[in-house]
């Protein structure tokens, strides 16, 4: 999953749940249930302007209890570890986010190519190569030294050497020709699906279907 897609799914996920909230709390707040004559359950977290959020009850519930402070001071420290990686990742960029591309032809002009579109353009030429199921090609490195990066998965018996010459002479020297350059380093990570095993009820039944044949002594 791309750093993207990431971002996108938790962003909706906390968003979902803030919403969700600030519409109970709202809704307590104006005391939309007294006007519309809905009674909540008790559970509810708020059903009137006069109640606070948490309770009391609520609150010093699990105090006593051994292992409430620990539970408290590890989650926390979860939650926060977990949004400055977060964080991390949002500030640390893996690649270029365009790459001038050699005019020889034309003086004072400049070429730029985005990043993404190269790298949406390498994953289709090598999805589309023989035997690959999913393949994932990243550009890493400093502009003026690109370097793919790739994740490569094979169907079941498929050839990882077969892969790297179709690779080489296919998307590989597309991208160095697009790009003008003499070379483009590649690390490609490939992965080979195992074959379904038969279950268990299959071979029972193969076995019944050939029943050996009982000895006469």
């Amino acid at each position: 999953m791309r750093r993207t897609a990431v971002n996108r799914v938790l962003l909706g996920v906390v968003g979902a749940v803030l919403l969700a909230v600030g519409v109970l709390v709202l809704a307590g707040g104006l005391d939309v249930y007294g006007r519309l004559g809905v009674d909540p359950p008790d559970w509810w977290p708020l059903t009137s302007p006069d109640q606070p959020v948490v309770s009391v009850d609520s609150r010093t519930r699990w105090v006593a209890q051994s292992w409430w402070w620990p539970t408290v001071i590890i989650g926390l420290s979860v939650l926060v570890v977990g949004m400055v990686w977060w964080l991390l990742a949002q500030l640390r960029r893996s690649g270029p986010a365009a790459l001038v591309v050699p005019t020889p032809g034309a003086t004072g002009l400049r070429l730029r190519i985005n990043t993404r579109a190269l790298e949406e353009a390498l994953e289709s030429g090598t999805a589309t190569l023989p035997e690959v199921e999913r393949a994932d090609v990243h550009l890493v490195r400093a502009p003026k030294h690109p370097r793919l990066r790739g994740a490569v998965r094979l169907t079941p018996g498929g050839d990882p050497a077969a892969l790297m010459e179709h690779f080489e002479t296919g998307p590989r020297a597309d991208a160095c020709g697009s790009l003008g350059l003499p070379e483009l380093p590649a690390d490609l990570r490939i992965r080979v699906l195992q074959a379904a095993p038969v279950s268990r009820r299959r071979r029972f039944w193969r076995r019944r279907r050939h029943p050996r044949h009982p000895r006469v002594e």
